[in-house]
């Protein structure tokens, strides 16, 4: 169980983010102000701390600092926890070595997110180093897999947020960028000659897509659009190619990665033209689950345009089939939520 150092001097929100984590399966240690949690980071050595800013005895710019300065909790991923949202405020956290800044009020799904990803980038740092001790790699600095890769992203990329419904990218534009979601969803899609949109790809947190021709300056072929709020990071197609040239590893890994693309865009629409109605409406619906990391009992929130236009068919019939699917039993409907509630006879539909 990962263990958790919580500094907020506000009793209420302390007691309350702590339940909150401890219900997610974390192990929560907490300290009523920054002197007490920097003694408790240094002794406990906590897999992550999140920390208010504004604290009697020490605020949370003392902590980090303190923290940055000692060889055992240096590398402790850091996050704050404040209401102070200015760009300023913001800045000098991360100038300090702050991993993130989640601003108050927050969402449960927001702080979570965050611990989750920052944890995730911490093991994966660590398999790195230890990898490179037990091989005695000579060159540190190259990259091997697609999570080097992303992993550049993250620490050399632009980061961008994106509201839900806003476009990050139009069909025609130079392609300028290749891009990294941190979090969120984001749907690639274009007109056909009739003027009918049609969904081309999704991409959840943790994938790459923008990738058009490394080698000709060939416009963006689809346009991509958030349909959640999202966070991203994006690198120029230029620098890419230049961590590609000398990271011949990363390269292969990321011609897999490309072909795997292909095989999913031949089966979609070899769904798309020999499947039913039925058949292609219960794969969208698992693939939306899939992409939004929902596990069956859990609500799925998506508009419907969005759905027919992945499944490939008419709003109408997807309306309908909805319906149908809602009187078997299958699934339960809510508004824009879509819950699964048969999860094993929605994969049987022919």
């Amino acid at each position: 169980m990962k263990k958790i150092l919580l500094i907020e001097d506000d009793v209420v929100l302390r007691e309350n983010t702590a339940e909150l984590l401890e219900l997610s399966q974390y192990d929560v240690i907490t300290a009523p102000n920054g002197k007490i949690g920097l003694e408790l980071a240094k002794n406990t050595l906590p897999h992550i701390i999140i920390c208010d800013i504004m604290m009697p005895e020490l605020d949370g710019y003392g902590v980090l600092d303190a923290l940055s300065k000692n060889e055992k909790t240096k590398h402790i991923p850091f996050v704050f926890l404040s209401a102070k949202t200015e760009r300023k405020d913001v800045r000098k956290g991360m100038d300090l070595g702050a991993d993130d800044y989640i601003t108050k009020p927050f969402e449960e799904d927001e702080l979570i997110s965050a611990i989750e990803s920052r944890l995730a980038k911490a093991a994966i740092l660590k398999d790195r180093s230890n990898h490179a001790q037990e091989n005695a790699i000579e060159n540190d600095d190259e990259l091997r897999t697609l999570n080097d890769l992303k992993n550049f992203f993250d620490d050399n990329g632009t980061s961008i947020n994106v509201a839900s419904g806003d476009v990050i990218y139009e069909e025609g534009q130079n392609s300028n960028n290749i891009y990294l979601i941190i979090k969120g969803l984001v749907k690639c899609h274009k007109l056909d000659e009739q003027g009918k949109d049609l969904t081309t790809a999704l991409h959840k947190a943790d994938d790459l897509f923008g990738y058009t021709s490394f080698t000709q300056n060939i416009p963006y072929q689809e346009t991509a659009a958030a349909i959640q709020d999202t966070e991203l990071v994006a690198i120029s197609k230029n620098e890419l190619k230049n961590v590609l040239n000398s990271n011949h590893k990363v390269t292969l890994e990321l011609i897999q990665l490309l072909t795997d693309d292909l095989t999913g865009v031949k089966d979609q629409l070899l769904q798309m033209a020999y499947s039913s109605v039925k058949k292609r409406t219960a794969t969208t619906i698992l693939k939306f689950a899939e992409k939004l990391n929902r596990k069956p009992q859990e609500s799925i929130r998506i508009s419907r345009n969005d759905l027919a236009s992945v499944a490939g068919i008419a709003l109408e019939s997807l309306i309908r089939t909805l319906s149908s699917f809602k009187e078997m039993g299958l699934i339960e409907i809510e508004g824009r939520d879509i819950k699964i509630l048969d999860l094993n006879k929605l994969q049987q539909i022919e």
